[in-house]
């Protein structure tokens, strides 16, 4: 059992080092950064492995079965206390003077616990069940089920293939550009929270099912594409007293599938690479919310460029990363049942930022 005082999100767990025997600098440089070998790794399905298994052949010698002898589980705890500059008013009884009290403490803020590893052969997952002080509850967090192989191509360059499930857009990506595993790596639920946020920025997450299909040839050029639905924790379908099917007391239901694309390239050399790479999807919704899931949509279209440099070196880590998301806003629905200003709107994310540690001990993100 490690205690890891890191991020809500954090991609790095012990599992991974006691399958693959090696330190978790092999993988990343904080956490939860990859290096390019984490991104390797990842792509492969996260089956890398250098533990004793449970093994069973055909007499011709096929692989049917590979079981790691040790469960792949760890744990991780997040611990938070918050101070607010101003303390904010007390809305308990209206009309009466005060304040909250100021200087909130999570402990935890969260606790995790993840299955990730190695599950048979061509096949791994990283697997997160998160309890959150905010909410009370126990649920499903960032999940990736991935089946993935690799063939060579001419010049025995590799091309790496495979399918993901997972349940929020972008967690499969290999890079700390992209909303899912990208910045900010953690904050405390103390704070005000941003008035807005782009659709494929966690609006979804643990909140749809996604199936996507991949590319990576020659550990460089990355292709994905697939589809998301959504798939609701929680909600309850008053006639069957199910979990479903949706019904118009949800939310933001899509209306079919959700596409997603994502295309990356990334340069090595040494000790530095570079990676530039565009992104997106597009979201149709019906409000839902007590009116029937039929009539007009929202729809919600997005496009993103993200940029990562990466420098690892024995001494120092130095990572500088950026995204910038573009939304488009078609808000038919909304606008008829007079819950949006505008039928049409835009809004744009723009995030950039720089890590620096020092033999990965002491650093900072700015």
């Amino acid at each position: 059992m490690t205690l890891l005082a890191a991020a809500p999100e954090a991609g790095a767990v012990p599992s991974f080092a006691r399958q693959t025997g090696m330190a978790c600098e092999a993988c990343h440089t904080v956490y939860p950064e990859l290096t390019h070998f984490g991104r390797v790794f990842k792509a492969n399905g996260y089956v890398l492995s250098n533990v004793k298994q449970v093994r069973d052949v055909t007499g011709k010698k096929e692989e049917l079965l590979s079981l790691a002898q040790t469960v792949p589980l760890s744990i991780m705890a997040q611990i938070s206390y918050t101070q607010m500059k101003t303390a904010v008013p007390d809305l308990s009884a209206a009309g009466a003077p005060g304040v909250a009290q100021n200087g909130t403490a999570g402990f935890p803020q969260q606790l995790s616990l993840f299955y990730a590893g190695k599950i048979a052969p061509n096949f791994g997952a990283f697997i997160q069940i998160t309890y959150a002080n905010d909410s009370g509850t126990i649920g499903i967090d960032n999940t990736d089920l991935r089946f993935a192989d690799t063939a060579l191509l001419g010049d025995n360059k590799p091309l790496t293939y495979g399918v993901s499930l997972n349940n929020n857009p972008t967690v499969q990506d290999l890079w700390n550009t992209t909303p899912a595993w990208g910045y900010p790596y953690t904050a405390t639920n103390a704070a005000v929270s941003p008035l807005a946020a782009t659709a494929i920025d966690g609006a979804f997450a643990q909140d749809v099912a996604g199936l996507t299909g991949y590319l990576y040839w020659n550990e460089s050029l990355y292709l994905e594409a697939g589809g998301y639905r959504s798939a609701k924790q929680g909600q309850v379908n008053a006639l069957t007293g199910g979990a479903g099917p949706l019904d118009g007391t949800a939310s933001n239901v899509m209306s079919g599938l959700a596409p997603y694309w994502r295309v990356a390239y990334e340069y090595n050399t040494g000790a530095h690479s570079i990676e530039a790479g565009l992104y997106g999807a597009q979201f149709r919704l019906y409000p839902g919310a007590g009116a029937p899931l039929s009539g007009p949509l929202n729809r919600f279209n997005d496009v993103a460029e993200d940029l990562q440099y990466q420098y690892v070196g024995d001494e120092h880590q130095v990572t500088v990363a950026g995204t910038h998301i573009h939304e488009s806003m078609t808000l038919d629905a909304s606008f008829a049942n007079g819950g949006a200003a505008n039928p049409t709107d835009t809004l744009s994310t723009t995030r950039f930022w720089a890590t620096y540690y020092y033999r990965r001990k002491i650093g900072a993100t700015l």
